[in-house]
């Protein structure tokens, strides 16, 4: 005769499938609201503004301009100091001009690009960075309610670096004359976007 602490079979099995059933539907619940949702907001929040995928398309153009290490130092810098700015924005540290910041980031490194400007690379460095802490700030204050700030940070990172990459694939045409072409004009568009954006700002 089996101890009375075992369940008969026909109720063991049906008890455990039920048991896993109400576990995957709470943490199913929980991924969507805290931690899928908090990711899936952060990657798409860079996309949401021309504002800020011009600027991020630049830094990897002007890195692949200026060639090594700058090709890949400039894209990492930004996004190590845009998420200090994003950690700023989420704890409610104020930073002035946001706005204004953003826009000048899209003015001057398309100037940058379009004039094919060859600085020491730690004023590149700083520059880039300075506009990545005005970037992170605005993502960090538009963390949705009841998402996971982390989770939230960790997407626009990895969106900032994805565009970062596209930037750095586009100005790998530089190595032909026509494409050094194609990048300055591209540069100019940008410089001239972000005259727009400073301007809407400044109203």
């Amino acid at each position: 005769m089996k101890p009375a602490r075992y369940l008969p079979r026909k109720l063991t099995l049906p008890a455990i499938a039920a048991a896993f059933v109400a576990l995957s539907q709470t943490a199913h619940a929980h991924i969507e609201k805290g931690e899928v949702g908090g990711f899936a907001s952060g990657f798409k929040h860079p996309w949401s503004g021309a504002d800020h995928i011009v600027a991020m398309l630049a830094v990897g153009i002007w890195g692949a301009q200026l060639g090594a290490p700058a090709i890949w130092l400039l894209p990492v810098a930004f996004p190590m100091v845009m998420a200090m700015g994003g950690f700023m924005g989420l704890v409610g540290i104020p930073l002035p001009g946001v706005e204004i910041g953003i826009a000048l980031s899209a003015l001057l490194l398309g100037a940058m690009v379009c004039g094919e400007v060859r600085p020491k690379l730690a004023v590149a460095v700083v520059l880039v960075g300075i506009f990545g802490l005005f970037h992170g700030h605005a993502h960090g204050t538009e963390l949705p309610p009841g998402q996971s700030g982390l989770l939230y940070s960790l997407g626009f990172v990895i969106a900032t670096g994805t565009l970062h990459a596209v930037g750095i694939s586009l100005g790998l045409v530089h190595h032909w004359r026509a494409g050094k072409l194609a990048l300055r004009g591209a540069g100019a568009v940008i410089s001239v976007m972000g005259a727009v954006f400073l301007w809407q700002a400044l109203r």
